[in-house]
């Protein structure tokens, strides 16, 4: 049977490149007969783009510019339009106003030992390690029940700092 199949698969490419030949065969002629553009036709064109090339240059130009405190705008040459946006001397060194955005800070108490063990924690789920409790890799089931553990030492603290507070929750 695998034979039959190889033979099969080489009619099928054998046909296909056939038809591909008597289609390049039949676009031949249609493109042999295609007539060069006549001189009539060639004036016509170089007109049109002589035509596009003055309108070209005979269109104003306009251009934006942000002047700073006293400084005078400057005049355009030749048909340009310049549009000036006055802004106060104290801009003139500055960051421009769209890269000026206030980065995010920090949450306030959090210690930079938290940071890591929470990258370290992400990056044990990601990759399916031991001790993850992940369905991923070949030791995430152990990390299921330390992740039980740790969770219920947690609610066993909470518990008590509420008993210790006349059992009002601190935020």
């Amino acid at each position: 049977m695998t034979a039959f199949a190889a033979a099969r698969s080489l009619l099928i490419a054998f046909t296909g490149f056939l038809l591909g030949l008597l289609l390049a065969a039949m676009a031949l002629p249609i493109a042999a007969r295609a007539e060069p553009p006549t001189k009539a036709e060639n004036a016509a064109k170089a007109a049109a783009q002589a035509k596009a090339e003055t309108a070209s240059a005979d269109e104003t130009r306009t251009i934006s510019i942000i002047v700073y405190g006293n400084d005078p705008c400057p005049t355009g040459q030749n048909g340009e339009i310049i549009v000036c946006a006055r802004e106060p001397e104290t801009e003139r060194y500055r960051i421009p106003k769209r890269f000026r955005g206030k980065k995010a800070q920090p949450a306030a108490g959090n210690a930079w030992a938290n940071k890591v063990r929470t990258t370290e924690d992400v990056s044990r789920e990601a990759a399916g390690l031991p001790n993850t409790c992940s369905m991923v890799g070949t030791g995430g089931q152990t990390g299921c029940f330390a992740q039980f553990q740790t969770q219920a030492r947690l609610q066993r603290q909470q518990q008590k700092d509420d008993a210790a507070n006349g059992g009002i929750p601190q935020d």
